[in-house]
């Protein structure tokens, strides 16, 4: 049986890949480890934590002594990495920590299959999940491709980019079977409500503000969570190593005009009046280095691979607001730290 390790797993883009490879392929045990920081909820993949393909490891990529130990223990065929500090906005606040999980932790993953696969290359893939922010910021025109230059401007961005930048180099050092994603802004439920579309969701619920940042033009390509799972499934099975593919929803929206559109979904599903939630908008002083535009061009997985969204954003934005509504439970878990709780009582019982 085919061993894959999944990193960050219990985490929002991680809990979909999980599901769908453990869902998927029954002849392929899947590894989930996760060090379940804030961000890290095995509530997330509560519906397959029992399937027989299935193990969970609570575990720190920046211990390289213990990633080592868990290679040489379960010798594993391929790795999806996807753990990550990714809040733009925390990088700003302890960038050092960024530099920690981001780079020492890509590094450590980098080694261990590095040492473990040596020689015995063929079949083996090491995958790295990556961000359209490495790529800086973009005017009005123009779109991201996959030989665009690195022009990171935040902590955040540099962190991914440095960390890029080594997977690439044990490729061309050490010939090691890799590939790389590039995608933009993800959205869908199990979102940690950090991030603008869930916090959002979160405050128009509660009555609260809508801090927007500083005239809300920022201009952001939006895509489906549970199509980037699917993208991710090709680039896996099927992508060519030592190859990158952007990933991206071809749905790009101002800031200001994607609040409108949740607050009038927002309404709508709230049974309150027409224009009730714009009201809770609330401008904002602009954080450092706030990039202007990021876009994709997602031809190239499109072409080689086929892949393309399967929803339109009006299609994706309405099945997430559903989600959080229908997921209250959830929701309050993750606001009130109580879903922290959930690994002691199913682990540690």
């Amino acid at each position: 049986m085919k061993k894959i390790l999944i990193t960050g797993g219990a985490g929002f883009i991680g809990s979909h890949v999980v599901r769908r490879f453990v869902q998927n392929y029954p002849n392929c045990h899947i590894f989930n480890l996760d060090a379940l920081t804030y961000a890290g909820n095995l509530e997330n993949i509560a519906d397959i934590e029992r399937a027989p393909n299935y193990t969970f490891v609570k575990g720190d990529i920046v211990d390289d002594t213990f990633i080592n130990q868990l290679f040489e223990e379960h010798q594993f065929d391929g790795v999806l990495h996807l753990a990550a500090e990714s809040h733009v906005d925390r990088s700003i606040e302890d960038p050092l920590s960024f530099v920690k999980t981001n780079v020492i932790g890509t590094m450590n993953l980098l080694n261990a299959a590095k040492n473990q696969w040596k020689g015995q290359e063929a079949g083996k893939r090491f995958y790295h999940i990556s961000t359209d922010e490495v790529y800086g910021s973009l005017g009005a025109e123009g779109l991201f491709t996959e030989t665009t230059s690195y022009d990171p401007n935040s902590p955040y961005s540099a962190s991914k980019a440095s960390s890029d930048h080594f997977v690439r180099a044990y490729g061309e050092t050490y010939g090691l079977p890799y590939v790389i994603t590039n995608c933009s802004n993800n959205y869908g439920p199990n979102h940690f409500p950090e991030k603008l579309i869930p916090l959002f969701i979160n405050n128009i619920i509660n009555n609260k503000a809508l801090p927007v940042y500083g005239d809300g033009k920022y201009t952001r390509d939006w895509l489906f969570v549970e199509d980037h799972a699917v993208a991710i499934d090709l680039v896996f099975h099927q992508g060519r190593n030592h190859e990158t593919y952007n990933i991206g929803g071809f749905n790009e929206w101002q800031n200001i005009d994607l609040v409108k559109l949740l607050c009038g979904i927002m309404d709508q599903k709230l049974g309150r009046a027409t224009g009730t939630s714009e009201k809770l908008i609330s401008y904002v002083k602009d954080r450092p280095g706030h990039d202007l535009r990021y876009a994709i061009d997602a031809s190239k997985i499109n072409k080689e691979l086929g892949w393309k969204p399967s929803v339109t954003f009006e299609q994706g934005l309405e099945r997430t607001v559903d989600w959080y509504l229908n997921n209250e439970e959830w929701l309050k878990h993750v606001t009130s730290g109580e879903y922290a709780k959930y690994y002691e009582k199913q682990y540690e019982a």
